[in-house]
């Protein structure tokens, strides 16, 4: 019976979660290099907002960002399904990418500087600054010519997103109905062209079999700029195990989004985007940060700590967790990842180390490739 006693005993204190003091978590926050690979403020910035003065209202400033310790964020080039119909979507792109780079990065040099490649975002890290770079949301935005691919690449845009919520031309959306079962010729010679150029192919937002599709099309690594995982949320946005572990193999990396229909199946149920029994307008029931740390801590069991990321989403989603309300809420998921049993060494990996690791990989493809 005492022998029972002290194993129970033992076990209960190897359960008991760890706890951080808060100088703790921020020595350790603070040493972390910390990527989000999906950030939609410039949907404001191109209507005129400062992003350098603080923003009540959105998720995204300077001032959150530095208390967040962000070091490097892709900007969403979000191109919207509507900017197909008069032949306005090269025209809306090209707008995104100079929000971009005049009204974030020329604008306020002391706090951005552009990025186009992994060094570079180390580079800025060191100097002090929030490395800035670009990515395509939407693949309509090339209006199906590869020559616009390569001027988009040329600007700084370094990930294409190959759908939004709208099939195009070449490539099936999650958000529509199936037209080409995946990717077409043109689908693969654009992934083809975005190995070529150096751009890191972007799964979010495509269907299953495009997904697939792509794996067997590229020759560098993919990942997912902002999803999360659908056997927690079971929506269509989301990656299936089978697809996470496909995409490990490929050498890819999915990066979390925070939205809280991606995160919680109560908030997807709740929700009149993700539900369509529920009325326009209804409350969603709000997500926790803890469900951050189950889909994360999902990927890494499934697929291993070298296949996780972040890609917020912030002011791209209506709904954000508890406890992660805007970009300078870092330190809180850093503390609840500590306390659930992750290193250091993994966080690191997971904020930015992972996707560091990607895009080096995606720029040795190119170079070969153009040998």
């Amino acid at each position: 019976m005492r022998l029972l006693f002290c194993l129970f005993f033992s076990a209960a204190l190897h359960a008991q979660a760890i706890r951080y003091s808060d100088v703790d978590v921020m020595r350790i926050h603070r040493s972390l290099l910390l990527i989000d690979t999906h950030n939609d403020v410039t949907s404001f910035t191109v209507e005129g907002m400062n992003i350098a003065q603080p923003q009540p209202k959105r998720h995204t400033d300077v001032p959150k960002l530095r208390q967040g310790n962000v070091g490097a964020v892709f900007f969403a080039v979000y191109v919207a399904a509507k900017s197909v119909e008069g032949n306005h979507a090269a025209h809306r792109t090209l707008e995104m990418i100079d929000t971009v780079r005049t009204d974030i990065i020329a604008r306020h040099p002391k706090d951005f500087q552009l990025a186009t490649t992994a060094d570079e975002i180390v580079a800025a890290r060191k100097a002090g600054r929030i490395a800035a770079l670009l990515g395509i949301e939407g693949g309509h935005a090339i209006e199906d010519s590869l020559r616009l691919l390569r001027t988009y690449r040329d600007l700084g845009v370094r990930y294409m997103t190959l759908t939004h919520s709208n099939n195009n031309n070449w490539a099936d959306s999650s958000g529509d109905v199936p037209r080409h079962n995946g990717l077409t010729r043109l689908g693969r010679d654009v992934v083809a062209g975005m190995n070529r150029l150096g751009m890191m192919v972007d799964i979010s937002h495509v269907a299953d079999r495009t997904f697939y599709d792509v794996l067997q099309s590229t020759k560098a690594p993919v990942f997912a700029s902002h999803s999360s995982c659908r056997a927690l949320s079971n929506i269509p946005r989301n990656m299936t195990d089978d697809m996470i572990r496909a995409l490990a193999r490929n050498g890819g990396v999915i990066q979390i989004n925070f939205g809280c229909e991606f995160l919680s199946q109560a908030s997807a149920d709740s929700s009149s985007w993700s539900n369509p029994k529920v009325k326009p307008g209804a409350r969603t029931t709000r997500a926790k940060l803890s469900d951050v740390v189950s889909h994360i801590r999902h990927v890494i069991k499934i697929a291993g700590v070298d296949h996780a990321g972040i890609g917020s989403d912030f002011d791209g989603v209506p709904c954000t967790p508890e406890g992660l309300d805007d970009v300078s809420k870092f330190p809180n998921l850093t503390r609840a990842l500590l306390e659930s049993g992750l290193t250091a060494t993994d966080i690191e990996k997971v904020y930015g180390g992972n996707l560091l690791r990607v895009m080096r990989a995606v720029e040795k493809t190119a170079t070969e490739l153009s040998r």
